[in-house]
């Protein structure tokens, strides 16, 4: 058409139509593996996945994935990299007597299994049984999985059967059982992909529990923390006092920040993760087998359960920051106050210092006037002695005493104006 094509739309449009259900054939065993990972391993995972290829006979040409399906002899592994972990899945197709007696894992090499970075969040085994083959009863489920607490419903329109215990057995992994009722080739692949992924997320939603249970405490105790400083702020007397108390404001306000900037990302990455498992098990649409309770239905509660805890955790902190923000206001208020008032007296002393200056100044000036008017007429009578020495009819006495109000006058006026000029120039310099 002539048209520039935007640069990353092939991109864009291979990521929307990327096949993420496997098309599986039962029965089936699998084993899922999510490790959770730091973004930078992702080359080292594809490294390995890249060799565990090669040490069966297969070549991957192109090394920048994020997600990898490939047959590899008796099994079939799919990789995937998502944002904080990443999923092996392990496919082996071929009948089968007891379901997780001998797991599809178990066809993979220990070594290669041993060097994956990161650390083993869901571990799961499903084993798909053929339709020709007759449900399992109540106790071939209870030795299977080894528990009395046998968990199932029907899925998918009653189109399957799957039960579980809740359990991680001593390998390790968690079991689902799935009985193909009436499942069609492409419902096979979308049932294992959303029994995968509710396993993963309700795991990585409830990922902030443990550090949730740490904060608990800790938000209690900066309650009380907080409670203590505004009584004292009640009983304070000094800005000394006060300053010291805005100082432990601040650093409460900055323990309460560190743990909201350290939990913030991970209540919403769980929020998102809890959405989706809801998503999943809505798809799922599970029926009740008479006599067990549903699959997700205990699942889901605790999970629920769990995310009310964050929910509540983060509003404390929420409104903990809040409370403390607010008495940090108050107490800057009132230190602010505090100091409006010191300087205000301070300038009060100050402006009586000055006037007290001024005073003694003008005291200081009219002396002056005194002693420079004694000297000049101590002058000026040294000038006559001399003229009547000289043979002019003067009378000394007589002619200083005249002389004194003019040399006053005289000497006052000098001073007044030596004065202003310092004033002028005092103003200039400012």
């Amino acid at each position: 058409m002539g048209i520039v094509e935007y640069s990353e739309r092939q991109m864009l449009h291979a990521e929307l139509n990327a096949d993420i259900y496997e098309l599986l054939s039962i029965p089936l065993q699998l084993s899922h593996l999510v490790l959770l990972s730091d973004r930078q391993w992702v080359g080292r995972e594809r490294h390995l996945v890249i060799q565990l290829c090669e040490r069966f006979g297969v070549k991957i040409l192109n090394g920048a994935f994020d997600q990898l399906s490939v047959e590899l002899g008796l099994f079939r592994l799919r990789w995937e990299r998502h944002t904080e972990y990443s999923t092996y899945t392990f496919y082996g197709t071929g009948p089968f007597d007891v379901p997780f007696a001998k797991p599809t894992i178990s066809f993979v090499p220990r070594d290669w299994l041993a060097s994956l970075p990161g650390e083993v969040l869901v571990a799961t085994h499903i084993a798909l049984d053929d339709r020709r083959r007759p449900s399992r009863s109540l106790s071939e489920l209870a030795t299977l999985f080894a528990s009395n607490t046998v968990i199932g419903s029907k899925v998918s329109g009653g189109s399957a059967s799957v039960w579980s215990d809740n359990q991680i057995h001593p390998d390790g992994f968690t079991r689902i059982l799935i009985h193909d009722d009436n499942l069609r080739s492409r419902q096979v692949g979308r049932l294992v992909q959303r029994l995968l992924e509710i396993e993963t997320y309700r795991m990585l939603a409830i990922l902030p529990l443990t550090m949730t249970r740490d904060v608990i405490p800790q938000l209690e105790q900066y309650e009380d923390q907080l409670a203590d400083l505004i009584v004292s702020n009640q009983a304070l007397n000094n800005i000394e006092d006060e300053q010291q108390l805005l100082v432990q404001l601040t650093g409460l306000a900055s323990e309460i920040e560190k743990i909201s900037a350290q939990s913030g990302h991970r209540f919403s990455a769980s929020q998102t993760y809890h959405a989706i498992m809801q998503q999943r098990i809505a798809e799922l649409r599970e029926e009740r087998i008479e006599g067990l309770q549903m699959l997700y239905e205990y699942r889901k509660q605790r999970v629920t359960s769990a995310m009310g805890t964050f929910d509540l955790v983060r509003s404390k902190l929420e409104i903990l920051s809040l409370r403390v923000a607010r008495a940090t206001s108050m107490l800057r208020t009132r230190v602010d106050l505090s100091m409006e008032s010191q300087i205000r007296d301070l300038l009060k002393s100050m402006n009586s210092r000055a006037y007290l200056q001024l005073r003694l100044q003008e005291t200081v000036e009219g002396l002056s006037v005194v002693v420079l008017s004694y000297y000049l007429l101590g002058i000026t009578g040294y000038g006559f002695k001399a003229a009547k020495a000289a043979g002019l009819a003067i009378n000394v006495e007589l002619m200083t005493g005249i002389a004194i109000p003019f040399v006053v006058v005289i000497v006052f006026l000098a001073i007044r104006r030596f004065r202003r000029m310092l004033s002028k120039s005092g103003d200039g310099g400012e």
